[in-house]
């Protein structure tokens, strides 16, 4: 009976064993529980993530649906007598929001309203492109002629020179604060030439064209005589009609003076002494005591989502164009 109670030497000891997770009572249960728990996290990462996406999708259509319908842009309903205010901020150009499509479109709506006592064009610009800047001249000048009933005046914020004052020269009349930039009535083209850059660099320039004057203003090849007096003869040009526009919109009001035209600028209160402006004052002090409408109503155009995207890859096509032809140099009332 002894014999029958001696271990196996080749028997590994139990004493001497690790414990498995099978010897534990009751493994198999926590087993399941930990492929449950594993399984519903799963689950649940799989549901955030399908409630994130179907939140994005609603974002984007949203805003499909905004840019689409530009509820931001549609015309606005008024009733009863009120004072039309469209905002001409920022520099003039096709790409921005001081654009003379969206100017002039606002100032028609303006003037197109049945309510509407006058037009106050609120301006705030440095200037910008001359020909923006002459089609919102002119298209004020349509208007004025179509409704010659209701007036339109300027009411000068912080500045309005070179193009804005160009835009702004056609008003029946302009207002300003005293401390207000004014004029700077002059035609400007700047760019840069590096060709003393690149004789130092030891770089080459490497130009082909198929006209003899294609090369024009090209910034890294040295400009010639022929070329500057091109360039100095549009400028002279387009200076021209903007003296030309300035001197039909404010007539026997402008006391001319040798440096009004010189591209020089003035204060507020100096451009009422040169006929550059009427009077002084500010938006709600135009609409109660000149037009007689205290109630304003804001005409301006709010782009929308689409018609942002749409303009920043239009202008950054023209502008890659642009910079195609003249690379040396831009033309702006600034």
């Amino acid at each position: 009976m002894a014999d029958n109670l001696t271990p196996d030497p080749n028997q590994p000891s139990s004493a001497g064993r690790k414990p498995t997770p099978t010897d534990e009572p009751g493994w198999e249960r926590a087993a399941l529980e930990r492929i449950a728990l594993a399984a519903i996290s799963e689950q649940r990462a799989a549901r955030r993530w399908k409630i994130f996406f179907r939140f994005v999708f609603i974002v984007i259509v949203l805003l499909v649906v905004w840019g689409v319908f530009d509820f931001s842009g549609e015309k606005v309903a008024t009733t009863g007598r009120h004072t039309a205010l469209v905002s001409l901020d920022g520099e003039i150009a096709a790409d921005t929001n001081a654009n003379a499509d969206d100017v002039d479109s606002a100032l028609e709506s303006a003037f197109d309203d049945a309510g509407t006592a006058g037009v106050i064009l609120s301006c705030n610009s440095p200037g910008g492109s001359p020909v923006q800047a002459g089609i919102i001249n002119r298209d004020i000048r349509r208007l004025r002629a179509k409704y010659p009933s209701i007036p339109l005046y300027v009411v000068v914020g912080d500045m309005c020179a070179s193009g804005g004052y160009y835009a702004a020269a056609a008003a029946d009349k302009i207002y300003v604060d005293k401390a207000s930039i004014v004029g700077s009535i002059g035609v400007l083209m700047d760019g840069f030439g590096f060709t003393g850059l690149m004789d130092k660099l030891g770089v080459e320039r490497r130009l082909h064209t198929s006209g003899e004057n294609k090369g024009f203003f090209d910034p890294f090849s040295p400009e010639t005589p022929k070329m500057d007096a091109h360039a100095q003869e549009m400028l002279d040009q387009i200076h021209q009609q903007f003296i030309d526009a300035v001197r039909e919109g404010r007539g026997k009001r402008l006391h001319e003076t040798p440096d009004i035209f010189s591209g020089l600028f003035w204060t507020g209160q100096q451009s009422v002494d040169l006929g550059l402006a009427d009077g002084f004052g500010d938006t709600d002090y135009v609409a109660r005591d000149i037009i007689k409408a205290p109630d304003i109503v804001d005409y301006t155009v709010k782009e929308s989502i689409t018609d942002r995207v749409a303009r920043k890859f239009g202008a950054a096509v023209g502008s890659a164009a642009v910079h195609a032809m003249v690379l040396g140099g831009k033309m702006s009332l600034r």
